[in-house]
C-alpha cells in the first residue's frame, strides 16, 4: 500500500488558505477545511524549489509562535496528520518539534508532546539527533530547557550550553572523559554563558582557542556573539584569543 502523502504546491490557494489558517490558530476554520478537503490533514505543501511542509511544519516554520497551538496540534492530530513527519526533500530529516525547538517556541514544544510527538526523533539539522539539538545548537534556551525538563536526553554538550552540572560530574564520576572530547562541549559553556561549566571543561583539557568546525569560531568568538560577558571577560584573563575569520549559524 502506498504511504504518499497528497501534494499541494505553495501557490495553490487552497495551500495559502491552509496555511493561514492554521498560522492564524483558527481552529473551527480548521476544521471546516479539513472536513472540506480530504486528504489536506495529510499533505505536502510544495514550494518552488521542491521541499515539502507537512501542515505541522507550516504552523512551527519560523518565526514559530502561532496562536492557539494546542487546538490546533490537537485537530491535525485527530485528523491523522503525522506528528513525527520529516520535512520533504530538504537536507534535514526534522520533524515539526526540530522546527519548534529551533524557534524557541515553548507553547508548540508542549503541544506537539502532549499530542504524542517523540521527543527523541532523529533529523536535527544540527547533528542528525533530537530536537535538543537543534534547541541548543541554534541558542534557543528557553526551549533547550523545556525539552530537558519534558525528559528528553542529553549529551555533553548539550549538559555544558544549559549549566548542568550536576549532568557533568556525574559523567566524570562514572567513567574518564577524553580531553578530545571536551572542546566542543567547551565551546558550549562558552555559547549558553555557563562560566561553572567552562572553568570545569577547561580544567580538564578542553583547548581555549578551539575553532569550531561549523563557524571557524572560537569560544570567546561565540561568547562575544551571545553577548555572555562574565564568560568573556574570563576567557580574555586567560588568553583566549578571536578567529581571524569567524562566519556560520551558531551549531554544536
Amino acid at each position: 500500500m502506498s504511504t504518499e502523502m497528497p501534494r499541494l504546491r505553495s501557490d495553490d490557494p487552497l495551500a495559502a488558505e491552509f496555511t493561514a489558517v492554521l498560522k492564524a490558530g483558527e481552529a473551527e476554520r480548521l476544521c471546516a477545511l479539513l472536513a472540506s478537503h480530504p486528504g489536506l490533514a495529510t499533505c505536502v505543501v510544495e514550494d518552488a524549489k521542491g521541499g515539502g511542509r507537512t501542515p505541522l511544519h507550516l504552523l512551527a516554520d519560523w518565526p514559530g509562535h502561532n496562536p492557539n497551538a494546542a487546538a490546533i496540534v490537537q485537530i491535525l492530530a485527530a485528523a491523522g496528520t503525522d506528528l513525527d513527519a520529516p520535512a520533504v526533500a530538504m537536507w534535514h530529516r526534522e520533524a515539526p518539534l526540530h522546527w519548534a525547538a529551533s524557534c524557541d517556541d515553548v507553547a508548540l514544544i508542549d503541544a506537539l508532546l502532549d499530542a504524542g510527538a517523540d521527543i527523541e526523533h532523529e533529523g536535527s539539522s544540527i547533528d542528525g539527533a533530537s530536537p535538543l539539538s537543534s534547541a541548543v545548537g541554534y541558542g534557543q534556551w528557553a526551549a533547550a530547557r523545556r525539552l530537558v525538563d519534558r525528559g528528553a536526553r542529553t549529551q555533553l554538550w548539550h549538559e555544558a550550553a544549559l549549566g548542568m552540572m550536576p549532568e557533568i560530574t556525574g559523567r566524570f564520576a562514572a567513567a574518564a572523559v577524553p580531553a578530545d572530547e571536551l572542546s566542543g562541549p567547551f565551546w558550549n559553556a562558552c555559547h549558553g554563558g555557563q562560566l561553572a561549566a567552562a572553568r570545569y571543561l577547561l580544567e580538564r583539557g578542553a583547548d581555549l582557542n578551539w575553532p569550531a568546525p561549523w563557524s571557524g569560531q572560537t569560544p570567546l568568538d561565540i561568547a562575544e556573539q551571545a553577548d555572555r560577558r562574565e564568560v568573556v571577560t574570563w576567557l580574555l584573563e586567560r588568553g583566549a584569543i578571536r578567529a581571524q575569520k569567524s562566519s556560520g549559524p551558531d551549531a554544536d
